[in-house]
């Protein structure tokens, strides 16, 4: 089950049962089974509360994603800083509901298994990132 929650901020206008939908097409497409997934849509002051608390960094985010798999049933907590993401759509000249959508899909991408810190991974988890928008609906975005 997908759940989305907020925290500090008003819940983006989002079509939450395509969104559902197309998060478990993603899982599906690299062989995962979607269990229990939360996203928890905040601003900037949690995301970096988050990030301290249990990261042990100090600097702002756009998603922090707490992985809870368990083999191929994917789940955890999503933490999206709606804030940082309105700051990167600004910074990189894209719409907001795409930038937001990008942010929702790194973070299944990321309980697929896919990094993105490591060398050559950021280009990956591009690849990725742009080829499940690709499976979003156009009425999402």
């Amino acid at each position: 089950m997908i759940s989305y929650q907020t925290e500090n901020v008003k819940m983006p206008s989002i079509h939450r049962r395509q969104t559902t939908a197309w998060l478990h097409r993603i899982a599906v497409s690299y062989g995962k089974k979607v269990g229990d997934i939360a996203y928890i849509f905040c601003d900037d002051t949690k995301i970096l509360e988050v990030n301290r608390e249990f990261l042990h960094h100090d600097y702002f985010t756009d998603i922090i994603t707490f992985d809870d798999d368990e083999g191929e049933i994917i789940s955890g907590d999503i933490f999206i800083s709606l804030d940082t993401v309105r700051s990167n759509s600004e910074m990189f000249h894209t719409n907001y509901d795409q930038e937001l959508h990008r942010v929702i899909a790194h973070g299944v991408l990321h309980l697929c298994g896919i990094n993105d810190k490591g060398p050559g991974e950021r280009e990956i988890m591009e690849a990725a990132e742009n080829k499940a928008l690709a499976l979003l609906p156009s009425e999402n975005v």
